[in-house]
């Protein structure tokens, strides 16, 4: 009886175990959306039409739970650091490269192509009093990739194009701006715009679970092995994980794209504590040994 109760007890925490580590949250960098449309309007917030759009899906990636999002800040300096200028083209190679020093597993890149809106209508006078019927049409387009920062390649490329019209009386079109985000959220442009984001979130949802889970070892003191991320990621006491070297990188010799590394397994580690602030958790080897900074951290 003593046997079967430890063995459906051992039972229940595998499967528990397998439940956190299934919890995982991977990390997405979402990159500024180049402007192409021809319209020159501007953010409520004065910016640009591609921050605006890359800070409402970053908001609403937060707010899902599901994921670690990248502050474009963090982009930005990295980006400074490595010499590849915000205001310049971002490429699927540069998407990639900051991806991985940022340690994320997709990067989030597009173009918006047509961001604005028209209107038109008939008028006239009835009895001495003006009248007028117009129709107002908002339209919002963006070219978006989705790209794995491990290897460079495109795992999606969609254009995601929303219209949105309306017709009334004496309808006002904004012109060429918001003055504040109620403003914003009311106007047809920015209906078609929070459209646009709900599918571009569907997008990454399909691909999402595509790409593993991806940590980094980054401190080993003694018996201890520190590793990146913690608990904001979903990291818990108890977690078991493989700890792999990663050997020279496999280039296409015809693209120049990365297809990867040589992996070699190094050992096995347990999380024994979390650091505060959730960015790090300590762990110790369960298995192996040689462990040091730099490793990939994978789930079991």
């Amino acid at each position: 009886m003593k046997r079967r109760i430890l063995v459906l007890a051992t039972l229940m925490l595998s499967l528990a175990a397998g439940t956190v580590l299934g919890q995982l949250k991977k990390r997405i960098a979402v990159f500024s959306f180049e402007n192409k449309s021809r319209q020159g309007w501007s953010w409520y917030t004065g910016g640009s039409p591609g921050d605006g759009m890359a800070d409402m899906l970053i908001t609403e990636l937060v707010k899902s739970g599901k994921y670690m999002v990248i502050e474009r800040s963090e982009i930005a300096k990295i980006m400074q650091e490595q010499d590849m200028g915000m205001t310049g083209r971002v490429t699927e190679q540069s998407a990639a490269k900051v991806g991985k020093l940022l340690g994320v597993e997709l990067a989030v890149m597009g173009a918006i192509t047509e961001f604005g809106a028209s209107k038109g209508g008939t008028g006239g006078r009835l009895k001495g009093i003006g009248i007028g019927v117009s129709k107002q049409k908002a339209t919002v387009a963006i070219d978006v990739r989705i790209v794995n920062t491990n290897t460079g390649e495109i795992l999606a490329a969609e254009n995601v194009r929303k219209d949105k019209s309306k017709g009334g009386l004496r309808i006002s079109t904004p012109k060429g701006g918001f003055r504040s985000r109620t403003d914003f959220d009311r106007s047809l442009a920015g209906k078609a715009t929070r459209e646009c984001i709900e599918s571009i979130m569907e997008l990454l949802e399909n691909q999402i679970a595509s790409v593993p889970w991806e940590g980094k070892v980054i401190l080993v003191r003694g018996t201890d092995i520190y590793i990146k991320p913690g608990s904001s990621a979903g990291v818990k006491v108890g977690d078991v994980f493989h700890i792999y070297s990663e050997g020279e990188a496999l280039i296409d010799p015809d693209t120049g794209l990365s297809l990867g590394s040589e992996e070699v397994k190094v050992g096995t580690i347990v999380v024994q504590s979390l650091v505060s602030g959730g960015k790090a958790a300590k762990a110790v080897a369960k298995s192996g040994s040689g462990f040091t900074k730099g490793h990939l951290v994978r789930m079991k």
